[in-house]
């Protein structure tokens, strides 16, 4: 084979496990054999149209299995694929095309009224929906059926670009990190080393597949191994505990509030999780209370860390270590190198907070058509993170916040991560989010949000009162807001800026 990367792998597999289940979508199940099928397909199609090498595809749409076909015959190809946040609105997603150089879009129906919307869109040279077509469009599996079925294999290697994909752009706009195939690879390896992934995995994929997580943690190395990926269309408490018990899933990845919100659910108690063999959760801190939540359940709940630009994988803590180092982040995955250095680089002492460099053959070569943001991720090889963590004497990582997140009271630090898991032990609390506000006194104080859990109330007062012996006083927050909720990014992380930009109330004593 011509092709050693990632667009090999629907082939490979079905010819390896040809009636396998592969991906189920509502009551709809595909073959390792029937996939494998419609990738070529699509490439086939794709080709028509004109992609070649370098050339890229997006993807605009909630999970579905034409996402991962859309990939696959992407890679084929040897196009460079871009799976865009179905969330934004059509100008964010025209910056999106026009940034990326896109020449195809692949769209899911109820991402029809956003397309009709971007101005770029025209410029495209291939426009297709996927589902149900419009009046007047041709129904995309009439469209696929034309291809041929001739096999494709042209040469793509390691080092070829396999995907941008775009941060979440929390600040700014967002950048679009590079990931090669052999970093996407080399990712999976790491994954595979650090658990141990089986051929009758059944991995529920719950987060968005545009979020690397999802998509590089889960489904892929589920995919290697031949195993069953149940995609859910958008996330919710109910329909994932029903896909589990449906499905007996083994599997799956979510970010904190995922799991904060199936423990809070009524249905926690009863829930049949007697399938579940590893649950994994990255995208932010975590608080050990949740972890304790879980470990109750007698559920093996494993933290990692990592990052779009690293494919995600950083660190990792494996399922054998998850009960001696709850709250744990693990230590670096196999085939990655992570340090914890001081503001001149030096390494930091156990138990000191430093920023988190990350260098191995899964980071990123750079941002797309951003030569300055590269320049500035890098020092001497090693990516930087942006991240804060502490390291203890066993080598494990510990995430305590963003450095943009940090703010200084009084002439200390405090890291809101820390504040935030101290108010999410507190039993009426679902969630919360704290941002440093400007402080005539003391430079900055803390301000948190906190959204109450279901049918309870949360009271300012008795909040700031509770953390009270938990926390030094210049970490307690002065402001503490009640709200129904917290703004996200599409891949579910708290977005503080808007917080930060809101009206300060009346101080609270």
């Amino acid at each position: 084979m011509q092709n050693t990367g990632l667009g090999s792998w629907p082939a490979r597999r079905a010819a390896i496990s040809p009636q396998r289940v592969a991906l189920i979508f509502g009551d709809r199940a595909t073959t390792y054999a029937e996939l494998a099928a419609r990738v070529n397909r699509l490439a086939g199609r794709l080709r028509d149209a004109g992609v070649r090498h370098g050339d890229r595809v997006c993807y605009l749409g909630p999970n579905h299995p034409e996402f991962v076909t859309t990939m696959f015959a992407t890679y084929l190809l040897g196009g460079v694929f871009v799976p865009l946040n179905f969330r934004l609105a059509a100008p964010e997603i025209d910056y999106l095309l026009a940034h990326s150089g896109a020449e195809v879009l692949v769209y899911a129906p109820e991402c029809a009224p956003v397309v009709r919307a971007c101005e770029r869109v025209a410029t495209l040279g291939t426009v297709v929906a996927v589902g149900d077509p419009a009046a007047g469009e041709l129904p995309y599996e009439t469209w696929l059926a034309a291809g041929d079925d001739i096999p494709i294999d042209v040469p793509v290697a390691g080092d070829d670009v396999a995907c941008v994909l775009y941060t979440s752009g929390t600040t700014g706009r967002p950048k679009g990190a590079v990931l090669t195939h052999a970093n996407v690879i080399w990712n999976c390896y790491n994954v595979l080393v650090g658990m141990d992934v089986h051929g009758d995995e059944v991995t529920l994929t719950g987060a968005p597949l545009f979020h690397v997580a999802a998509l590089h943690q889960c489904l892929l190395p589920t995919f290697l191994k031949g195993g069953c990926s149940v995609l859910m269309p958008s996330w919710s408490v109910d329909g994932c505990l029903d896909l589990i018990a449906r499905h007996r899933v083994t599997w799956m990845f979510g970010v904190a509030p995922m799991f904060a919100g199936l423990a809070a659910s009524p249905r926690w108690p009863a829930a049949d999780l007697s399938s579940i063999r590893s649950l994994i959760v990255g995208g932010s801190a975590v608080p050990e209370a949740l972890i304790r939540t879980y470990q109750q359940r007698g559920l093996t709940f494993c933290q990692g860390y990592g990052m779009t630009e690293a494919a995600p994988g950083a660190t990792f803590l494996e399922a054998r270590e998850s009960t001696a180092h709850p709250g744990s982040a693990g230590v670096p995955v196999f085939f990655t190198e992570v340090r914890c250095v001081r503001p001149d680089l030096s390494d930091t002492a156990p138990g000191e907070p430093g920023e988190v460099l990350v260098r191995g053959p899964n980071v990123t070569p750079g941002y797309w058509n951003d030569p300055q943001a590269t320049r500035e991720a890098f020092t001497d090889g090693w990516f930087r993170s942006g991240d804060v963590a502490v390291v203890d004497e066993h080598g494990h990582f510990r995430i305590v916040d963003r450095i943009k997140d940090m703010y200084i009271s009084g002439g200390e630090n405090v890291y809101p991560a820390e504040v935030e898991a101290a108010i999410f032990e507190h039993p009426a609390v679902a969630e919360v989010a704290v941002v440093g506000v400007p402080d005539e006194r003391w430079g900055e104080t803390g301000r948190a949000f906190v959204v109450p859990t279901a049918g309870r109330r949360v009271d300012p007062g008795e909040v700031r009162a509770f953390l009270a012996g938990r926390l030094a006083r210049y970490k307690i927050p002065t402001y503490v807001d009640v709200v129904a909720d917290l703004p996200r990014t599409g891949s579910n992380k708290v977005r503080k800026a808007p917080l930060r930009a809101l009206p300060l109330p009346t101080r609270q004593r």
